[in-house]
């Protein structure tokens, strides 16, 4: 092994230990990051269905459904093909490339050729399209996982990789928005096209950069010395099965994360819309609000994930995170309940500095914290259920891993947007979603495209959708977390077994 090394010796332990240079781990996170990019974008998918391609809110809303169904059916044929590939540039870098390329000219065709095709054929076209843009997004998501495999195996390593993607998913998810809600004000709205020029160009570039810079921090590691059992082991759909049934770790590890993400999938761009533009009435607070906590939100993440993950176990990390999500989540509800979310904003639009916001920032803050440990967690943990499995039957599958994971979160949360807009639909939203310049006045109001509104039943359903059901997602972490067997100190037990059948198999090799 030795020879073919292109790391320093401080980077090997005892024990098969291998670690990498922190800079690659968190170079590597972008590759999530750059996937989420357009995941973002596509979270505004409803108003490009129903402004330009001319559908209604729930079939907007069933169309996400549907093509997130087929996100997932695509996954395990996916994740097999990564299985069994292992050329001359690695096993994971040809899937995140080829991926990126795939994203990029597929919402390109998305958000710029559909308005062109003759109406009645626009529907098809979109979803066609849409139906190889998620093989491209599938290409380079399942790397995010396997490869965690092979970037480290040290237990107080791995988690790291949480450290830095969820700092860059807190920076993100709040950088983007406030980018995106002043590029819709500027050009009139998400029922213009320059709205769309605009965000497809930010996403597309941002995404490409981010994925270059994954791609050379893996390179080195992306080699088979570095997982598994260090040579080739033949797989075939009868080990897909026998790990479905067997690995207790990843069945538990599929309960939790999926409901998770059903819960935060349901809030989506929309329900921010109706609690800051309809509710508070400034949607722009939305955007200054997030600004302002991206950085500490960023900071908490970070200081819990290295306090946290590395010390407890990865298992304990994402039970802590589930426990303090659950108390926060009550706390904002209650918060928006009893408060007063008009008292945000001063006459002239601007930050009022009153309870009720500097609540909402420290709550917010603290929620990104425990919920970034939580939801990030997952993804080095699927690398731990791998090396769990090469443990248990000498099968190194991380594709498999990587993508049964996603295809049940995926058949789960696919469901998430239809019953976002099946509730926004129940109380009159049913034509036409509240935009970012959408008012409470606009309701109802004579001449107004929102007719037939249940005004009385928006606060409800905001938060509902916002906090509630995020609670019952991490109510579902911590049931499961019983169940899920990969404690520290068990992960020890395995790297070391895994450690003597790689040196037994390289001996032979």
């Amino acid at each position: 092994m030795s020879q073919t090394r292109s790391l320093p010796d401080k980077f090997y332990g005892p024990n098969g230990i291998h670690r990498v240079p922190l800079w690659r781990v968190a170079g590597f996170a972008l590759n999530n990051t750059a996937t989420n990019m357009y995941l973002f974008l596509m979270n505004y998918v409803a108003y490009y269905l129903t402004g330009f391609v001319g559908v209604a809110v729930v079939t907007a809303s069933s169309f996400s459904m549907f093509m997130r169904i087929w996100d997932g059916v695509t996954d395990p044929f996916i994740g097999f093909t990564v299985d069994k590939t292992n050329g001359k540039f690695g096993k994971n870098r040809p899937f995140m490339i080829i991926g990126q390329i795939i994203l990029c000219v597929a919402s390109f065709i998305l958000f710029h050729i559909t308005p062109s095709i003759p109406q009645a054929a626009r529907f098809p076209f979109f979803i066609v399209v849409s139906a190889i843009y998620y093989v491209g997004y599938t290409f380079q998501c399942v790397v995010t996982k396997s490869a965690q495999t092979c970037l480290t195996n040290d237990p107080k390593q791995r988690p790291l990789f949480t450290m830095f993607d969820g700092a860059y998913n807190t920076i993100l998810f709040a950088v983007v928005a406030v980018v995106f809600s002043r590029v819709s004000t500027a050009h009139g709205g998400f029922y213009e096209q320059s709205t769309w020029n605009i965000l497809w160009l930010i996403t597309a570039i941002t995404s490409a950069i981010f994925t270059t810079i994954a791609v050379i921090s893996i390179a080195p590691k992306d080699r088979s010395e570095f997982f598994g059992t260090g040579k080739a082991v033949k797989v075939g759909l009868k080990d897909y099965w026998d790990t479905i049934k067997g690995n207790r770790a990843i069945q538990m590890l599929i309960v939790s994360a999926s409901s998770d993400k059903l819960a935060s999938s349901m809030r989506t761009s929309t329900v921010y819309i109706v609690l800051f533009g309809l509710i508070a009435g400034n949607y722009n607070l939305y955007g200054t609000m997030s600004g302002m906590t991206t950085i500490p939100s960023a900071i908490i993440c970070m200081v819990f994930v290295a306090g946290l993950a590395t010390t407890l176990g990865q298992r304990k990390a994402m039970l802590v995170g589930s426990w303090g999500g659950i108390v926060l989540n009550v706390l904002m509800i209650l918060l928006w309940v009893f408060g007063n979310p008009a008292s945000m904003s001063n006459p002239d639009g601007s930050l009022h500095w009153g309870f009720f916001a500097i609540s909402y920032i420290l709550l917010t803050v603290a929620i990104s914290g425990f919920q970034g440990i939580s939801g990030n967690i997952v993804i080095p943990m699927t690398a731990d259920c791998a090396d769990y499995e090469v443990y248990r039957t000498g099968k190194y599958v991380p594709g498999l891993m990587g993508t049964l994971f996603s295809l049940v979160d995926k058949l789960v949360s696919s469901f998430a947007p239809l019953l976002a807009g099946v509730a926004l639909a129940a109380i009159g939203f049913k034509t036409v979603l509240p935009d970012a310049t959408t008012k409470m006045a606009d309701l109802n109001a004579p001449g107004s495209v929102y007719q037939n509104i249940n005004v009385g039943a928006i606060p409800f359903v905001a938060l509902s959708l916002a906090f509630g059901v995020v609670i019952i997602g991490l109510l579902c972490n911590v049931v499961a977390l019983k169940f899920y067997p990969l404690t520290k100190e068990y992960m020890a037990e395995i790297q070391d077994e895994i450690a003597a059948i790689k040196a037994k198999a390289m001996s032979e090799g």
